[in-house]
């Protein structure tokens, strides 16, 4: 992969200074021919890519069917991965630092993996249409993995996993409602990046709550009394990987036990940031507990788990048990490739080796974005970078909403794939096994590279 040199257009100091309306204009313009020159570039260089995008355009509405994936002008169509790297069908390399959203944790070609795909081929075949043995392994490890999951079941997507987790809840208490936070995801239908999405399911049964601010959802119990569960990320990941507050996380906690409604922590994301994920990390206690992305192994998954009693509704022994359906629930490929990378891949210490990677990124792109509008979020190897106006952390998602400079965000884009490195456009950054220093050194440099090139256009303003 080659680096691309930046060209030095000012000193990387930071500083502040307060932008008059004619300075902002300005800024605006300038950024705005920066962005075109940027996308006549990506254009003339993705040849192969357009061309896909427009053959598959004629068979799916935007060539897409998964809306994150959607570039402008057009997205770049990938021909191949190995490793952690990727390249398009232009023949560009990539070091891949998105890691498919958190899902892509084992990299593109795990020898670890493939095996255990191959060998479940052979011995067990594909789609037994009845119970095998794998299921129960994977839930065995996983169950250790996470004490606070006693029962688990296991679902296609962490969509799948947080509907089967929230229709625990309302059977259990009889209640109907559910609170969310305003910039969490929960899965296809489960979104408030804005508040409830046009495609959430059951819009007239959700409340939601501003997150990192216990005050507000104690307010809500005391004006709902029909409320069965809080559901929560302990860092919103789609919403920008902005942290959880401990003391908040605690409060959702003990809030949901004192009005009688079940404390769902959604860790299809978070996971994989600590061994025991970040209930462990924080010593937090569920009741519900959901997971997907990254523990099938790089197949389809999610899995919703909790205390025994509560799983019961979902145990087809009882009488009164709630129907589970799902063809591919217990896919002998998905069981095999999960046990694998669990057991022997992604140990406790390989855990805790990546996300002391990921921390060490972090600080080296803060130390790099002090004293401008760039900002980065996260915890451990999952991290955002933003570009906000007065350069603060973001504590919630109105934070961004008010403060973020999407043109920024997008040139920023423009500028890694640009020198190789595969990034989310909204600024998402994720690690994969075998990420080495030496990747993560190149990615600090193109990032310095950007705020060298652009130190005026972000400096901070107030």
């Amino acid at each position: 992969m080659t680096e691309i040199t930046a060209t030095t257009k000012a000193s990387s100091t930071g500083g502040t200074i307060a932008l008059n309306g004619a300075q902002s204009t300005k800024m605006g313009l300038t950024l705005n021919k920066e962005l075109a020159t940027a996308e006549i570039s990506y254009t003339l260089k993705n040849p192969a890519s357009e061309a896909a995008h427009k053959a598959a355009s004629e068979f799916m509405p935007g060539g897409n069917t998964r809306s994150v994936l959607y570039n402008r002008p057009f997205p770049l169509c990938m021909g191949n991965g190995k490793g952690n790297r990727l390249w398009d069908v232009d023949g560009h390399e990539y070091l891949d630092f998105i890691g498919e959203m958190t899902a892509g944790l084992y990299g593109h070609s795990n020898e670890i993996i493939r095996d255990a795909l191959f060998s479940a081929f052979d011995q067990h075949g594909v789609n037994l249409g009845a119970h095998n043995l794998q299921e129960a392994k994977l839930a065995s490890l996983l169950c250790s993995r996470f004490p606070s999951i006693e029962h688990l079941r296991f679902c296609n997507s962490g969509t799948e996993a947080n509907l089967y987790a929230l229709s625990v809840a309302r059977k259990v208490t009889g209640k109907r409602k559910v609170v969310a936070f305003n910039g969490g995801y929960h899965g296809g239908v489960l979104g408030f990046a804005h508040g409830v999405s046009e495609n959430t399911v059951d819009p007239g049964y959700w409340i939601l709550g501003t997150y990192n601010d216990r005050e507000h959802l104690e307010s809500l119990f005391e004006t709902h009394d029909d409320i069965a569960a809080v559901i929560v990320e302990a860092m919103q990941g789609a919403g920008g990987c902005l942290p959880g507050e401990i003391s908040f996380l605690r409060s959702v906690q003990s809030l949901a036990a004192k009005h009688g409604a079940l404390f769902v922590l959604d860790e299809v994301m978070t996971s994989r940031l600590y061994p025991s994920g970040l209930q462990g990390k924080y010593d937090l206690q569920p009741d519900l507990t959901t997971l997907g992305k990254y523990i099938g192994g790089g197949l389809a998954i999610g899995a919703f788990g909790g205390r025994t009693e509560l799983l019961q509704t979902y145990d087809p022994r009882q009488s009164s048990a709630l129907p589970h359906s799902g063809t591919f629930n217990n896919n002998t490929l998905t069981m095999a490739a999960g046990y694998a990378g669990l057991s022997q891949v992604y140990t406790p210490q390989a855990n805790l080796e990546l996300n002391a990677l990921g921390d060490s990124l972090r600080i080296k792109l803060q130390a790099i974005a002090k004293g401008t509008k760039m900002v980065i979020t996260g915890v451990g190897a999952v991290m955002t970078i933003h570009f906000l106006r007065h350069g603060m952390p973001p504590l919630r998602t109105e934070d961004l909403d008010k403060h973020s400079v999407p043109e920024l965000k997008r040139l920023f884009w423009f500028w890694c794939i640009e020198r190789g490195y595969w990034i989310a456009e909204r600024g998402m950054i994720s690690l994969l096994l075998g990420t080495t220093m030496q990747d993560i050194d190149l990615l600090v440099k193109a990032v310095d590279g950007f705020v060298i090139q652009y130190r005026t256009e972000l400096e901070l303003e107030i």
